[in-house]
């Protein structure tokens, strides 16, 4: 699941994807109605793919926790952020049955469950396996490709200074006659000016 380039902004209901950067600013879309504005420095952002989830081990990153409930939920809604406290709970034990549920707030678990229906909804919750996996094939061949281009070139960089050491001989022989031209077109500038 990529979450890049969509970010929250505290005070402000929804998802954003951000589009480009201002002067002072940068310029946001929102995942809802599709405005546009600049969000700045002032205001608090936050990166959905730099969010996690406490837990009584190491924290969860939120993308692994939207793609256990895409899983779950075979691509569809999960229970809605205005469900009853005790259901999203049970919801996300079923998940992760190790989140710090005292440091984890029941607004957390709100706009956990509210994010996802959001990003589902938008058409931006996919699945990054699909892609992983048609991507290492493509990637793997250019690679060698490239290290036998690479080992054709080598042989062919020792043979071309080679090449150019004879040439530049050859245009040296050839300068010098055309260097007494010069000399004496020197010479006859010099003798008009006198």
């Amino acid at each position: 699941m990529n979450l890049t380039g969509i970010i929250a902004i505290s005070g402000r209901p929804g998802l954003f994807k951000v589009l480009t950067q201002g002067k002072n600013s940068i310029i946001v879309e929102s995942l809802v109605d599709k405005k546009r504005f600049p969000a700045y420095a002032t205001d608090r952002v936050s990166a959905l793919e730099d969010i996690s989830i406490y837990t009584y081990e190491e924290d969860a990153p939120l993308k692994d926790i939207l793609t256990a409930i895409y899983k779950k939920e075979d691509g569809k809604e999960c229970p809605s952020h205005k469900e009853d406290l005790k259901v999203l709970q049970n919801y996300i034990l079923e998940i992760l049955p190790n989140y710090d549920q005292e440091r984890v707030y029941p607004s957390d678990l709100k706009k956990l469950f509210q994010w996802y229906n959001l990003l589902l909804s938008t058409g931006n919750l996919i699945l990054e396996e699909v892609v992983e996996e048609a991507v290492p094939e493509k990637k793997a061949a250019p690679k060698a490709k490239k290290e036998t281009a690479t080992e054709e070139k080598k042989p062919a960089a020792k043979k071309a200074p080679a090449k150019p050491k004879a040439a530049t001989a050859d245009k040296a022989k050839s300068a010098k006659p055309a260097a007494p031209k010069k000399v004496s077109a020197v010479k006859t500038g010099s003798s008009r000016g006198k």
